[in-house]
């Protein structure tokens, strides 16, 4: 009975397991993504995690029980100088599986595993959302709003051009008067004259 025995052997013997999950980690923090199948980037997972959360503690011990498991000098320095500082703040889930479908060959599921922080496209930026006012009025009742307001609007034209006009009548209308007056004022003086002529006569 395998009771108790949680994880995934892999179909590999503790030394291959061990040298195989060692090897990916270190593809794994070199290019920050690889694909593999799914059952090899779970078990992954679980192997380069704690090596991230304890390349928070940059000492010397830590560095030397990180490359007891890694055995590469280049991946211990690019685990330290450039994951750390970036995961420094998250409190662990440093990776992502995605699953990819299946293999062709023999219908494996395969699946990528890579690095949150290093992930472009998928980070969590704020994005500037354009704000637009829905009101429930359909479309009809809003043209024949504006239509209302456009006839609105005329009225108002007309209203003020009509006092402009009746004033600038009044006007006319005073100015003939005005000339009426003075044409029969100068008719009234040349009577006047020609009386005086002919009583002088």
């Amino acid at each position: 009975m395998r009771h108790n025995k949680k994880f995934n052997h892999l179909g590999r013997t503790a030394s291959h397991r061990d040298a195989m999950l060692a090897n990916m980690a270190v593809s794994l923090i070199m290019h920050k993504r690889i694909t593999t199948t799914l059952a090899k980037a779970k078990a992954l997972k679980k192997y380069v995690e704690p090596l991230i959360t304890r390349s928070k503690d940059d000492t010397t011990n830590s560095r030397r029980v990180v490359f007891r498991y890694l055995q590469k000098k280049e991946a211990v320095t690019e685990l330290y100088k450039t994951v750390a500082p970036k995961v420094g703040d998250r409190p662990g889930g440093y990776t992502r599986v995605i699953k990819l479908g299946t293999r062709q060959g023999d219908a494996a599921q395969i699946a990528f595993i890579e690095l949150v922080d290093f992930d472009d496209n998928m980070a969590k930026t704020e994005k500037t959302v354009k704000k637009t006012r829905r009101s429930r009025r359909s479309s009809g009742k809003k043209n024949d709003e504006t239509a209302k307001a456009e006839n609105a609007v005329e009225t108002d034209d007309v209203v003020k051009a009509e006092p402009a006009e009746e004033t600038s009548k009044e006007a006319s209308e005073a100015k003939a008067k005005e000339d009426v007056s003075e044409a029969t004022a100068k008719e009234d003086a040349s009577e006047a004259k020609a009386q005086d002529e002919k009583e002088a006569k």
